[in-house]
């Protein structure tokens, strides 16, 4: 099991609660983004503690391989950490933009698309954000309402609170509203197409570059009923939130201990402490402290877990089947 250092980043947008919630120093300021595990070129994850300390994420993998990853995971994606973890503090709108899926990403950029999903851990008063079209809209509409500045009426905008989820396919155009505090897990890949920024400009007066006609040929125009991930909540059972060919996530809400059967699952696991305190164990006997706002990566070649809380332990997992 593995604890690793988060990699911050100060965003133009971002807001002043990461520090805090994870409990963590830092003299960074509007710290947007907190990455908990990456494999993202000149953002890769290292180690914090025990005998791996200071190695990092990609040295794990040489090292390790199918041991790491699962043999499926290490057959189709190499030595590539196949996902991105991170929490998200939004003071102000970010830019409404859209992610290509592999073939065009692959066409484009020679590189993988981008799925993803949210899951809002806190919400200011007033926060929200936008998911997928509201209503029918053409390639042409869709390029007009950005030129006249009226993209954010034809978008789907959703008042938020803790536990909402949200998927978000390649394609699906989308924005994290102000207020908003989000764990996002996503394939690993950094191509955003920014659509729309709210003509915003940064210290010297600059606007940042939008790609909206790259983006025009990336969106899924589909209009649904509702975008929000629906979901019966409960206590000291898992409870599947998403499941799609680049992970599978499940919420953990425990008050009791859990033993978790690993056995038969061909995969790392990533585990995302949302709220409260306790620990994990492995088939090892080896047992880590976990916190709010913590993250660990669990090697496949573990049998099983127990999650065991402390006053109450808020948790996600992810993998990929």
């Amino acid at each position: 099991m593995y604890k690793f250092r988060p990699i911050l980043k100060s965003l133009l947008w971002g807001g002043e609660k990461i520090a805090s919630y994870k409990q963590i120093d830092t003299d960074l300021t509007s710290v947007g983004e907190s990455w908990e595990l990456s494999g993202v070129e000149g953002s890769v994850s290292v180690v914090a503690e025990g005998p791996d300390a200071g190695m990092t994420l990609a040295g794990l993998i040489a090292r390790d391989g199918a041991a790491l990853l699962g043999r499926r995971n290490f057959e189709r994606f190499g030595s590539e950490f196949p996902l991105l973890v991170k929490f998200i503090d939004a003071r102000q709108d970010l830019s409404i933009q859209v992610h290509p899926d592999d073939r065009l990403a692959w066409e484009r950029h020679r590189s993988k698309g981008k799925t993803e999903m949210w899951y809002v851990v806190a919400a200011d008063e007033g926060a929200h954000l936008r998911s997928g079209f509201a209503k029918e809209v053409t390639p042409a509409q869709y390029e007009a309402s950005v030129a006249d500045d009226t993209i954010t009426d034809l978008l789907a905008d959703y008042a938020v609170r803790p536990g909402d989820v949200f998927f978000l396919p390649a394609g699906r155009v989308h924005s994290i509203g102000a207020g908003s505090f989000i764990a996002e897990i996503q394939q690993t890949s950094d191509i955003t197409y920014r659509i729309y920024d709210f003509n915003r400009r940064d210290a010297r007066g600059n606007t940042r570059e939008l790609h909206t006609e790259q983006a025009k040929g990336a969106i899924d125009y589909t209009v649904l009923p509702d975008y929000r991930t629906r979901y019966e909540a409960a206590q000291n059972r898992p409870v599947e939130l998403v499941a799609c060919p680049y992970f599978t996530t499940t919420l953990y809400d425990l008050t009791e201990p859990l033993p978790l059967d690993l056995s038969a699952t061909d995969s790392f696991v990533v585990v995302i402490c949302l709220e409260g305190r306790g620990s994990v164990t492995d088939s090892s006997g080896t047992t880590l402290p976990l916190r709010q706002g913590e993250t660990l990566l669990i090697p496949a070649a573990t049998a099983s877990l127990t999650l065991t809380p402390e006053q109450g332990l808020k948790l996600l997992t992810s993998r990929i089947d």
